[in-house]
């Protein structure tokens, strides 16, 4: 494995494992989140320079497009939920209370 690679793998298993154990507020998800498709989009755009295809090529801007729109829904759903709950801590959602 090259040290990209391990770099790569490693910044994304960091963002899954803190989407994992650190689930106090909403927004540290959505940090983790995005971490996670900001990792996967650099490695996905370093394969298709080094793979030098140009079928390949608007793979990472349609992962980036996506992962826009991921952002824009849960900020949203921070703002919702702030407005509704009065935080975004996730401990204070129930959804029997809804």
């Amino acid at each position: 494995m090259t040290p990209v690679h391990f770099a790569f793998s490693s910044a994304f298993m960091l963002g899954l494992t803190g989407l994992a154990f650190h689930r106090t507020h909403l927004l540290s998800a959505l940090l983790c989140l995005e971490g996670m498709m900001l990792s996967l989009f650099i490695a996905l755009s370093l394969w298709t320079l080094q793979l030098g295809a140009t079928n390949f090529s608007t793979a990472p801007m349609l992962l980036l497009a996506f992962s826009a729109c991921e952002a824009s829904a849960g900020l949203a759903l921070l703002v919702a939920t702030a407005r509704t709950h009065g935080t975004d801590r996730l401990q204070n959602l129930n959804l029997l209370q809804c």
